[in-house]
């Protein structure tokens, strides 16, 4: 698989504080990947830079060889960590918005996935609770075709009874060459569908590795080892 995305020294400084630090990194199309830390480690920065919602203050980032920018936005769909569609707007609105802004939507798949979670195409957003409007943007986001998601910790708003078929959503509608970067607290829930992960600390890559040289080289499970990397 080629190369997804690059980061090359990749720096992000706020004022006097440094947010990230030299971060080099190579995602291949193709995989699960997790970035996981504890709060203020950096991870929202990098997304944010990915996005191009940020600059960086030094170093280079490229998605599919582009620098960030418009056609690294074309095949990139990111799912952000709070709700931003307009309360008033049914859900068919919605999707005939994102139809109409994004090349890569797949209207079928959408409404599949939405009968799937017996969401209603003609409700409000704001009659729902926090965690349908949730899974109506995770919808709307893996309904896209692209190269590169990026969900910010997608099933924080569900219930436990949920988190499974959420996860089967996310697993079930993506195609085999592109990528997945997964923010999340939740490491236990996930791990199973991870096929590598990013621990970020203080703004810094304190390893990156593949699930199964984790728990085959150093036979523990990924959250265990969060845990212990992090002192939790």
């Amino acid at each position: 698989m080629s190369t997804i995305l690059e980061c090359k020294n990749l720096t992000k400084n706020y004022d006097k504080k440094v947010a990230l630090h030299n971060i080099n990194l190579a995602l291949e199309g193709g995989h699960i990947i997790g970035l996981l830390g504890p709060n203020g480690s950096g991870k929202t920065t990098l997304i944010k830079l990915i996005n191009g919602l940020l600059q960086p203050t030094e170093g280079e980032l490229y998605i599919n060889q582009n620098p960030v920018g418009i056609e690294s936005k074309k095949i990139v769909s990111y799912l952000p960590d709070q709700t931003y569609l307009e309360a008033n707007l049914r859900v068919r609105e919605i999707i005939d918005y994102f139809k109409d802004f994004y090349e890569d939507f797949d209207e079928t798949r959408a409404y599949d996935m939405l009968a799937k979670l017996q969401i209603t195409p003609s409700d409000k957003l704001k009659t729902m609770s926090k965690g349908t409007k949730e899974k109506v943007q995770l919808i709307l986001v893996m309904s896209r075709r692209a190269k590169l998601y990026i969900l910010d910790e997608p099933i924080a708003g569900v219930d436990p009874a949920a988190r499974d078929y959420i996860l089967n959503v996310i697993l079930s509608n993506y195609d085999e060459d592109a990528t997945i970067l997964i923010s999340t607290h939740l490491i236990a829930d996930i791990e199973n569908i991870l096929d590598e992960v990013i621990f970020l600390k203080n703004g810094e890559i304190a390893l990156t590795s593949s699930v199964d040289d984790i728990r085959e080289k150093q036979g523990t499970s990924i959250d265990s080892l969060f845990r212990e990397v992090f002192k939790c």
